[in-house]
């Protein structure tokens, strides 16, 4: 948003302009360590095998990992991550006042047909050196994996452009259902899909069976490939996600028709890269 060789605003004068902090423009995140990269991975393992666990019982067996953490690392990393616990709770939380959360529209709703709702998620991967995040988007009437891609950041233009590949290949869904994530519900995101007239549903923080269809294919997708595979890159990450054979999807995504995962299998195959990698 700075442009240091603008000739007529001076950078303080942007900064200013943007309300940021001339400090923070020069700030270069310099990343988690080592050791919080590897707390990462086990927490990640923990919630796959262990969805309902909160941060107190996680925390209890990152220490049987080795890991003597306290609980406030745990929370922090966990949010990084993107990991919320599944199940039923009271919602305390508050979100951000300038997004608009919409009301969840599955419940009782008879999903007869494709098309008739899309559920998009994003789940943490760990990497060598680092991590990455997946997003995913899936038809809940075929469990056709729609469109998918991954990236280092979960921003709203991110996930917006993952729909409108989708949208573009296979039409508007009537309803797009989500969580509470802030990319979610930013006007960049439910702006894309009200002007495409889809409706925005999403799930109530911590309800136990939102979004079902989609841990089941993180869980799958993490334990037969990414646990498997010690990716280096981003780059090595995608392909190693796009070159899953016919028969290894059918084994991973086995809640799946064998016509979705004829069409999962085509989709990965012509599946454009769009992914920022440092």
């Amino acid at each position: 948003m700075v442009d240091k060789t603008d000739k007529k605003l001076s950078v303080s004068r942007q900064c200013s302009l943007l309300n940021i902090s001339r400090s923070g423009l020069y700030y270069e995140h310099s990343g988690e360590s080592g050791r919080n990269l590897d707390i990462m991975k086990a927490i990640d393992r923990i919630h796959t095998c262990y969805p309902f666990y909160g941060f107190r019982r996680i925390r209890n067996e990152l220490r049987n990992y080795g890991f003597n953490v306290g609980k406030k690392l745990v929370i922090r990393l966990m949010k990084l991550m993107a990991i919320e616990v599944i199940y039923p709770k009271k919602n305390t939380s508050v979100p951000n006042c300038e997004d608009r959360i919409y009301p969840y529209l599955l419940r009782g709703l008879p999903v007869e047909r494709s098309n008739q709702v899309w559920e998009m998620d994003i789940t943490y991967i760990g990497m060598e050196h680092g991590f990455m995040y997946l997003a995913a988007i899936i038809d809940v009437h075929s469990r056709m994996v729609v469109n998918w891609d991954i990236s280092n950041t979960m921003e709203a233009g991110w996930c917006k452009e993952i729909v409108a590949e989708a949208v573009a290949k296979y039409g508007a869904p009537d309803i797009f259902n989500t969580d509470q994530g802030s990319q979610f519900t930013s006007n960049v995101f439910t702006g894309y899909l009200l002007d495409n007239k889809i409706k925005v549903s999403m799930d109530g923080r911590g309800r136990a069976k939102d979004n079902i269809f989609i841990e089941r294919l993180w869980r799958s997708v993490k334990q037969e490939n990414i646990y498997l595979n010690a990716y280096e890159t981003g780059h090595e990450l995608f392909a190693g996600l796009t070159v899953i054979e016919p028969v290894e999807i059918k084994r991973i995504l086995i809640f799946t028709t064998q016509n979705a995962v004829i069409n999962i299998s085509t989709s990965l195959n012509n599946h454009h890269l769009i992914i920022n990698v440092q």
